[in-house]
């Protein structure tokens, strides 16, 4: 069985004494909890105070992005040894660093073996835009990102990702694929494809987030889809009122309030 896992990722929100403040909210709010992985991911500014709010409780803590070099005159970055002193996650490939930052496929898949080779455990982001959506081709892209982000990764090194399935078109639009479709598309063009690449025994292993713009209205619809993990949550994981809704929705649909 796949622990169900629920990540918030911040963005460019929260200074450091922001961060800290929904760090400690958050830690009361879920202490005790079981039954799920919890993680927020916070801007590189914030990633140590709110590791060291967050150090010994039951919620990781996650980088927005990383390097693939250990070092180097690379201003601006941050290393997998940088990120490694300070979280447990990191968010790969992320449609918002794709799409203004020059991501790609094969930058996606250097930084997913630097994460692996360094302990942290990459959450991979992959998803159609809406033009790719309505003209039928969501699977065969979707597929594609598959193949290019598991290149060269052995299914030893593959079971240790979480992967993020994001419609481009539904992050932060209010706009949500159904939990009927989403699921479709994460056993075609994920599970699928990940059966081909190694063996169905790990493609089964291998936990899948639904993100884009998931909320505590819908959070219970997703959940108890078959093929759905969990969530990568946006905007709603700013506050911990809308954040706290939504795992303890999911928890109370799967059983395990």
């Amino acid at each position: 069985m796949r622990t169900p896992f629920i990540a918030g990722n911040w963005k460019m929100y929260k200074t450091v004494a922001e961060g800290v403040a929904l760090a400690e909210s958050l830690r009361a709010a879920f202490d005790g909890l079981t039954g799920m992985d919890l993680a927020v991911c916070t801007p590189a500014t914030a990633l140590m105070a709110v590791g060291q709010a967050l150090a010994g409780s039951n919620i990781g803590v996650g980088a927005q992005n990383m390097y693939w070099e250990n070092e180097g005159a690379f201003t601006g970055e941050l290393s997998p040894l940088m990120v490694k002193e300070l979280a447990r996650y990191v968010i790969l490939g992320h449609s918002e660093r794709r799409q203004y930052f020059g991501e790609t496929d094969e930058t996606v898949n250097r930084k997913f073996k630097a994460a692996l080779a360094h302990g942290i455990v990459p959450i991979v982001c992959i998803g159609e835009s809406l033009e790719q959506n309505r003209g039928g081709e969501t699977v065969p892209f979707v597929a594609a990102q598959i193949h290019g982000a598991f290149a060269g990764i052995s299914a030893e090194e593959a079971r240790k990702v979480v992967l993020a399935y994001e419609p481009i078109w539904a992050i932060g639009t209010g706009l949500t694929a159904t939990p009927e479709a989403a699921n479709t598309i994460i056993r075609e063009a994920i599970r699928d494809v990940l059966t081909e690449l190694y063996d169905a025994e790990t493609a089964q292993a291998i936990r899948v987030q639904y993100g884009g713009s998931v909320k505590p209205e819908n959070m219970a619809e997703f959940i108890v889809m078959p093929e759905i993990d969990g969530a990568l949550v946006g905007g709603a994981s700013l506050k911990e009122a809308s954040f706290g809704a939504i795992v303890k929705n999911a928890l109370a649909a799967l059983g395990k309030a």
